[in-house]
């Protein structure tokens, strides 16, 4: 067994990245979307990696998974009887990363070694990596014009319709000497994408400069997991994305986004009848239960996955000889 780095964020990466993790310990590394990081009341805060963060160290609560389980809301009461902002809505123990956050890089430090810390005092064993210490920040094209995606997400409920989206920053932000440590393990086993929303989580990470060619030119199997099972994303806004962008609303049409990059994909059960046509694409793919529901299917699910990297592997092994 060699080592595995998974490409995530939202809770549903953070449930298969659990899986993973409950399989590798510290031999896997999570690049972890930064693109809808955000400022609010002077705090830097990145749900992203505080969702990662929670699940890994298995203190998420299990209804809402960006925050600690047993969060309290007494600092938003106050804030809201001092005429202060309603939303987002935050949490007591949630206000701890972001305030040791914004402390750190005020003294600049790197948001890499801010989560790695965060990692250590967690007994976190595998490393939550930031995809860049730089900033990108993702933003959402409207009939009204661009707004962030927090904006778009937080304020406006999702509700506009996405008319395209932007990375800004990304082509300038540097891969950090963690995440290419991590790439170019001697060992790497295989990259795996997990299940999120292809355009606002995985495309940021994408588009930091170079990383989609260093994949690449890794040559391990790259298995992307679909984050859409029977033409409906299990949570977020994927689904009306894609049909928003004009992309088809599928586990198809998610493959479709990572056409060139990815070896293979994974399908839910749900959606067998798609094999051929993904298949179609130039890309091998597996069929398993995509939906976690519980920690073992969350482990079920790692495994598949990491069975169907090796299997890949083992293929390009006999066409070479």
């Amino acid at each position: 067994m060699g080592t595995v780095v998974a490409l995530a964020g939202q809770v549903g990466g953070a449930k298969l990245a659990e899986g993973l993790y409950r399989l590798r310990g510290k031999d896997l590394a999570v690049i972890v979307n930064t693109g809808d990081d955000y400022q609010h009341l002077g705090l830097s805060l990145s749900p992203d990696l505080d969702t990662m963060l929670y699940v890994l160290a298995g203190i998420a609560s299990p209804a809402a998974g960006w925050e600690p389980e047993n969060e309290t809301r007494a600092a938003q009461e106050m804030l809201k009887k001092l005429g202060g902002p309603d939303r987002p809505p935050l949490g007591d123990k949630s206000l701890a990363t972001a305030l040791l956050r914004s402390e750190g890089l005020a003294n600049e430090r790197r948001l890499t070694q801010i989560t790695l810390d965060f990692c250590r005092s967690l007994g976190v064993q595998a490393r939550i990596l930031p995809m860049s210490d730089d900033p990108v920040r993702t933003q959402v094209l409207t009939d009204d014009g661009a707004v962030s995606y927090h904006e778009y997400f937080n304020d406006l409920g999702c509700g506009p319709a996405a008319r395209g989206l932007m990375y800004n920053g990304a082509g300038d932000a540097r891969i950090s000497d963690e995440v290419l440590e991590a790439l170019h393990a001697p060992d790497l086993e295989a990259v795996v994408i997990c299940p999120a929303n292809p355009f606002h989580v995985i495309r940021p990470i994408l588009e930091v400069g170079g990383m989609r060619e260093l994949l690449k030119e890794r040559g391990v199997p790259i298995v992307a997991v679909t984050p859409i099972v029977g033409g409906k994303a299990l949570k977020g806004s994927a689904g009306k994305m894609m049909s928003e962008l004009g992309r088809e609303p599928s586990a198809r049409g998610v493959a479709s986004e990572y056409l060139r990059l990815i070896d293979g994909f994974v399908i839910d059960r749900q959606d067998f009848a798609l094999v051929e046509s993904v298949r179609s694409l130039g890309i091998q793919v597996a069929v398993a239960q995509t939906v976690m529901r519980s920690p073992d299917e969350r482990v079920a699910l790692a495994r598949a996955v990491l069975d169907f990297a090796r299997s890949i592997r083992e293929k390009k092994a006999l066409e070479v000889e």
